[in-house]
């Protein structure tokens, strides 16, 4: 009995042989998970940067695509409308007075909201006056003291003419004396 118990005809060891050996579980980890894992951060840096969606543009992501594109631009039918020069004394601890000119054009989008800006000029001169008035020299030196003010006017002048939208406020020359 016990040597047909050992008795093989060769069949079964091959089957040990030939079945299929599991991956332990840092094998797995390794081999499938992690370059999983770094396929799917790659894939998310491209698609948050904007890369992805220009790279496949014609493979189905042309409305992604064209809804970002058409955001950014700028219509063509913009209207600028230029404001009189303004000179203005600025508020200075000095005894020596301080003067700012501005020429300044707004950007419409029609050319009804030209007309609309027009009959309340007098209001968003004054209004610009008003604000520039209490402004100090030091206040307007450098790029960042431009960017405020330039938003300070833009909502001040969409404030006025509202329900009027001024899209920009653009500075066409800018004189601190």
């Amino acid at each position: 009995m016990s040597a047909e118990m050992y008795e093989d005809d060769g069949a079964g060891v091959e089957r040990h042989s030939m079945g299929r050996r599991r991956l332990s579980g840092k094998k797995l980890i390794l081999y499938i998970l992690l370059p999983l894992l770094i396929i799917a951060g790659v894939v998310a840096g491209l698609y948050f940067s904007g890369i992805l969606t220009k790279v496949l543009g014609g493979f189905g992501g042309a409305p992604v695509a064209a809804s970002a594109s058409t955001k950014n631009e700028r219509p063509l039918d913009v209207v600028y409308y230029p404001l009189p020069d303004l000179l203005v004394n600025l508020r200075s601890d000095t005894p020596r007075p301080a003067f700012l000119k501005l020429k300044i054009s707004l950007e419409l989008s029609s050319a009804a909201e030209r007309q609309e800006v027009e009959k309340k000029l007098p209001r968003v001169l004054d209004t610009f006056q008003t604000y520039l008035r209490e402004l100090r020299p030091d206040q307007l030196q450098g790029a960042q003291a431009m960017f405020r003010l330039r938003e300070e006017l833009l909502a001040r002048v969409n404030a006025v003419i509202r329900p009027i939208q001024v899209k920009e406020v653009l500075f066409t020359e800018i004189v601190v004396q």
